[in-house]
């Protein structure tokens, strides 16, 4: 499977430690597809979650048809990590540019991460 910057995959997170998210649930990939065409043996990600918070800079709203999910689903900003590329499941849609600029927005805001350092 290629794995590419900006979409969203299906991935088994079992098993979870402590306050991480597990089962197989939707994530967005944000590592560079620089290290993804490299062959780099992990990935850094930002899963989903149905339990939704609400909008705030933590977390970032997904209709049901974008996440291919029956419902409403949040990126959750706060829960960025990398997995070994092989807990991917299956590829499933890339998101549209105006989320993943959201996203990248949001992962500047709580990474104190400012712009053209």
């Amino acid at each position: 499977m290629k794995i590419r910057r900006g979409r969203l995959y299906l991935a088994d997170l079992n098993p979870r430690l402590g306050t991480e998210p597990g089962k197989t649930r939707p994530i967005l990939v944000i590592q560079s597809d620089l290290l993804n065409e490299a062959g780099h043996p992990s990935t850094w990600i930002l899963p989903c979650t149905t339990r939704l918070a609400g909008e705030s800079v933590l977390r970032v709203s997904l209709p049901k048809q974008i996440a291919g999910n029956t419902e409403e689903c949040e990126v959750m900003i706060d829960q960025s990590r990398a997995i070994d590329n092989r807990r991917f499941v299956r590829a499933l849609k890339p998101l549209p540019p105006s989320l993943l600029r959201e996203v990248e927005e949001k992962l500047r805001l709580t990474g104190d991460l400012g712009r053209g350092r």
